[in-house]
């Protein structure tokens, strides 16, 4: 643990940080410590500590009286090690935009796996209690939250809230050490009736698990729900961006073929979480258990890349690759998600270059840091720099990209061409949405992939005759060239 009169370890700060690296780092920490939403035991004394911090560090004239004070730097050991591949490693002096591409692992460095400890989870989970829910679907969900209760740690702290058309708080946030009887009572005692509106279940959730929410646990949301939700959705971002600041990531399981993947999409990237398709009752309980089991085996529960973008360079995708597939937005700070114990943090990003200057020598890519949050290391971490720029010559000598990143591209390719399908079927343009369903299909045939293959060719047949997507079909689709991403992942 760093000592308190360290004001820069305190905030998770190199001692070169900006000003602006300064404040952003202290309302960042500041948000989760506060006793107003924070009552977790000794979190007071560090909130009182880090605004000490920030009134010095603030002031330029104390800020200077107390780096003179200080004894040298120390070289601080690394959180997480990084490895780094570009699909070039020079870039051509052209008139027109160019794209190259970046991808880069980060997992535990070794001291600091060892290092790790065990930190509770504040879990809550989220049910959709509306009347589409009835029958097969309420009773996997209810016997597969029992699964899980059984399966938490005295220290865990664990909350259910039951949503339709009105919330209601089923378990309360609490470490139940050894209760669970009386907790699988309650969940079994859950009933159907009314519509969707999930920012009722959203919110209630998000009250429960705020009051444990700390930089001493790992904080979940788990969103579980079959429906689509009407007029609310721009509220259910801004508690997902309320969410985030405070540490609490939001992943969402869709269940069946009437919910809506775009919406449950955005919300879980704004936390780092992932939306999950549950094409059966009878995934709920495989699908709701790797998410438990990925929490439990949690080394850091969010990483961020900030940096602000060179001139004529842009992030025009980024996908996060593993360990749960999905797409990250497009501004930085890039919020990327978690990295496990024995599973790297792998993302791609895709960067657009405007036409080159005569007087270019080298393009910057990226100039920023890692912001790490580990609950596990239980202190902040300095984050990581990394510049990473690209030379630029009149005449470059081609030469192949690293293997990993091509096999990456490869199979990410399949999820982009579904995208586009259903961009081109937006549009109206439907015989362009078939072409690329068709390239899609051909491909995953002649990797073996036959029984997705089928649903792509019998779906671009529906575009054909229908001129839309069906709704099961789509994110079958959808969700089922994402799964191709990971590796011994189930397919839908």
């Amino acid at each position: 643990m760093p000592q308190r009169s360290d004001f820069y370890a305190l905030l998770g700060l190199l001692r070169s940080a900006t000003p602006e690296e300064i404040r952003r780092a202290y309302h960042k920490i500041a948000k989760r410590l506060h006793p107003d939403t924070n009552q977790a035991p000794g979190e007071t004394e560090m909130f009182l500590d880090v605004q000490q911090a920030y009134q010095v560090l603030s002031d330029p004239a104390r800020r200077s009286a107390y780096d003179a004070a200080l004894p040298p730097e120390e070289k601080v050991p690394s959180a997480v090690e990084h490895r780094i591949l570009l699909s070039r490693k020079e870039i051509s002096r052209l008139r027109e935009p160019q794209l190259i591409y970046v991808m880069f692992d980060l997992l535990p460095s070794e001291e600091q796996k060892k290092a790790a400890a065990s930190v509770p989870l504040n879990l809550c989970l989220v049910l959709d209690c509306s009347t589409s829910m009835k029958g097969e679907r309420l009773d996997t969900v209810k016997a597969t939250a029992i699964q899980i209760i059984r399966k938490l740690n005295p220290q865990d702290i664990f909350s259910v809230v039951a949503f339709n058309d009105r919330a209601e708080v089923v378990i309360p946030a609490t470490r139940h050490q050894g209760a669970t009887h009386r907790l699988e009572t309650k969940v079994q005692l859950l009933q159907t009736g009314g519509g969707t509106e999930i920012f009722q279940g959203l919110q209630a959730g998000f009250e429960e698990i705020r009051r444990y929410a700390n930089p001493s646990t790992i904080s979940h949301l788990i969103l579980l729900t079959d429906g689509r939700t009407y007029g609310d959705e721009a509220q259910c971002y801004e508690l997902a961006d309320q969410a985030s600041a405070l540490g609490i990531g939001i992943s969402g399981l869709g269940i069946g073929s009437g919910w809506n993947d775009v919406f449950l999409d955005q919300l879980a990237s704004k936390t780092g979480g992932t939306a999950m398709y549950v094409s059966q009752p009878k995934d709920i309980e495989r699908l709701l258990n790797e998410k438990f089991t990925n929490l439990s085996q949690t080394f850091a529960e969010n990483v961020t890349l900030a940096f602000k973008p060179a001139e004529g360079v842009s992030v025009s995708y980024a996908f996060r690759l593993q360990p749960e597939s999905a797409p990250l937005g497009k501004e930085p700070p890039l919020i990327l998600g978690p990295i496990l114990q024995e599973w790297p943090l792998s993302v791609l990003i895709e960067f657009l270059v405007q036409p080159i200057g005569s007087e270019q020598k080298s393009i910057e890519l990226i100039n920023g840091k890692f912001e790490i949050s580990a609950a596990t290391l239980n202190t902040n971490f300095p984050p990581v720099p990394i510049q990473l720029s690209v030379p630029v010559k009149d005449a470059i000598t081609p030469e192949p990209p690293p293997p990993s990143l091509v096999q990456a591209l490869s199979k990410l390719t399949l999820y982009r061409l579904q995208e586009k399908a259903r961009a081109d079927v937006a549009s109206g343009d439907y015989v362009k949405a078939t072409e690329h369903l068709q390239r899609v299909a051909t491909r995953l045939l002649a990797q073996g992939e036959r029984s997705l293959a089928k649903t792509i060719i019998l779906e671009a047949e529906n575009i054909e005759k229908e001129q839309k997507f069906s709704e099961t079909g789509e994110k079958q689709i959808k969700y089922g060239t994402r799964a191709l991403l990971l590796p011994g992942e189930h397919k839908p």
